[in-house]
């Protein structure tokens, strides 16, 4: 088994980010991810058996502002663990997204990265870079009863593609695919016409 669970968070609005922020954090969350996968692929598939679990977050489904970088690096790991799972399913090698929404973890605390800003983004990435850091220490996900899903998820014989985590994170997600299929149902006229 693999559990990639490093990563950091970066706070800032995407003009606020140096592009060496921007490197760093894909690097940590995405490519650190990627590289591991890639070390004990081989194995896995010679086994025949093997489960990746990459730690992702609901900002690998859905973004807020300020952090636009962090939601990049979560994405990419989304789609790489989606292709990921279909790739490795004949060889009996699971891949499951993990996607916690606010944890009081160190993630808004001290291992929080931030961007210098600029006021013209106060009104947003701004606003929420501050309601993040009041937040620190009172999120509403308890990490000892993530950790126990996460192992009852490990010893199912049935594990999930994605594994949504806090009842914060089930609303976010709710809310997200509602409003996807609001804007699909309602273009799906201009969507089929682009056909021959």
């Amino acid at each position: 088994m693999l559990v990639n669970n490093a990563g950091y968070g970066l706070v800032g609005a995407i003009e606020e980010v140096t592009l060496s922020q921007a490197r760093d954090q894909l690097e940590v969350n995405f490519f650190g991810a990627l590289s591991m996968i890639q070390a004990v692929l081989p194995s896995m598939r010679q086994r025949r058996s093997g489960h990746i679990l990459n730690i992702t977050s609901i900002g690998g489904l859905l973004a807020f502002p300020g952090l636009g970088l962090y939601h990049a690096s979560k994405f990419a790991l989304e789609g790489l663990g989606e292709a990921l799972a279909t790739e490795l399913a004949p060889f009996d090698v699971r891949v499951t997204a993990i996607e916690p929404g606010a944890f009081r973890t160190d993630w808004a605390g001290r291992s929080m990265q931030h961007a210098t800003q600029l006021a013209d983004y106060a009104t947003t990435a701004g606003a929420f870079r501050s309601g993040i850091t009041a937040s620190s220490g009172r999120q509403p996900g308890d990490p000892r009863k993530a950790a126990q899903a996460i192992l009852d998820l490990v010893l199912s014989s049935h594990p999930p593609t994605r594994l949504l985590l806090g009842s914060d994170a089930l609303g976010y997600a709710t809310e997200k695919l509602d409003s996807m299929r609001a804007d699909i149902e309602a273009w799906a006229g201009v969507t089929r016409s682009t056909d021959f």
